[in-house]
């Protein structure tokens, strides 16, 4: 009598394993690749987040020193820190009395205040530079440029403007 079910193709079970091991590798490697992407994804925002902020606090500085000028009746452009070029403002610097520009000068994060700052703290990627111009006698153009380079190498810049006039 002949037995019709005997398994005459012997290692069968053994292919089909290792397909099924290769399918899940190729999945889970495409999970990691995924996640690994996700991760650093998170630090560029996270980045652009801090600069942007940092750009935005650069235009308020100009606008503190030009509230400053008009609230002791003085020249809404008075001041070494609005004249035309290059300036580092540090908040700490309520009246604008050293604003040279150092182009490797990077902003530095007090773990203590929770500031971003020139004097103390630690070294950040970051450099902010403003840059002053007046295209007309009565108006003040304040561009603040936050730039910086990342662990990998890449060279990104944020840069927000805003127009001040001598309307009072």
């Amino acid at each position: 009598m002949k037995n019709y079910f005997e398994c005459k193709e012997n290692g069968q079970i053994m292919v089909e394993a290792l397909i099924a091991i290769t399918i899940a590798t190729v999945g889970l490697l495409g999970i990691f690749t995924l996640v690994s992407r996700s991760l650093s994804l998170n630090r560029v925002v996270a980045d652009q987040y801090i600069a942007s902020n940092l750009a935005a606090e650069g235009v308020e500085l100009v606008k503190n020193l030009i509230d400053y000028n008009v609230r002791n009746g003085l020249p809404f452009n008075n001041g070494s820190c609005l004249s035309e070029g290059n300036h580092n403002i540090d908040y700490t610097d309520l009246i604008g009395s050293s604003c040279a520009y150092d182009n490797n000068r990077f902003l530095r994060f007090d773990g203590l205040t929770r500031f971003y700052g020139y004097d103390a703290g630690a070294d950040t990627p970051y450099k902010r530079t403003i840059i002053i111009s007046w295209p007309q006698p009565d108006e003040i153009m304040a561009q603040s440029v936050v730039a910086w380079t990342t662990r990998g190498g890449g060279e990104f810049e944020v840069k927000l403007e805003d127009h001040f006039f001598n309307w009072r």
